[in-house]
């Protein structure tokens, strides 16, 4: 991290303030890390797997026919094309605007700050039910569906 990036101010405590801009792929990296952490995403994965593995296993049995084991396969095939590529896209397309512009965020001990040329928003803690730190990004949720993530400073 770089220490410039560092201040402090008596009313607030430490202060962060950085500039950035979102690159596209590593935007569609945070989409999926937003995705697979879903709860409801990690239980219907567990759900698909182990009945793969219950139908290969039974499969090798001769149990059950290759068609239920084919199924399987299909549909894990299929959660993977949806949750690792498919939704990332669509919620970027939806939101190229935003990734387009250039950022500068505000972390303090009040809350977050963020602003770009088209204005500036800033929100206390208490408004955010959950966050997370993933490779690139900080992961800011308001609800389980409403989020915002801001890039790590380089």
């Amino acid at each position: 991290m770089n220490p410039d990036v560092l201040e402090y101010c008596p009313n607030f405590g430490a202060i962060m303030q950085y500039s950035f801009q979102y690159d596209k792929p590593k935007v569609l990296q945070g989409l999926r890390v937003h995705f697979v952490s879903r709860p409801e995403v990690k239980i219907m994965a567990y759900a698909v797997n182990i009945f793969a593995i219950v139908a290969a296993v039974l499969f090798y049995m001769n149990k059950i026919r290759p068609q239920a084991f084919l199924l399987c396969s299909l549909l894990w095939f299929m959660l993977m094309l949806i949750f690792w590529f498919i939704m990332p896209r669509m919620v970027y397309k939806r939101a190229a605007k935003t990734f387009e512009d250039q950022y500068i965020a505000t972390f303090n001990a009040v809350g977050v700050g963020l602003e770009n040329e088209r204005g500036s928003m800033s929100w206390d803690w208490a408004k955010f039910s959950n966050y997370f730190e993933s490779g690139q990004f900080f992961h800011l949720y308001f609800g389980p569906r409403s989020f915002f993530y801001s890039r790590k400073p380089q």
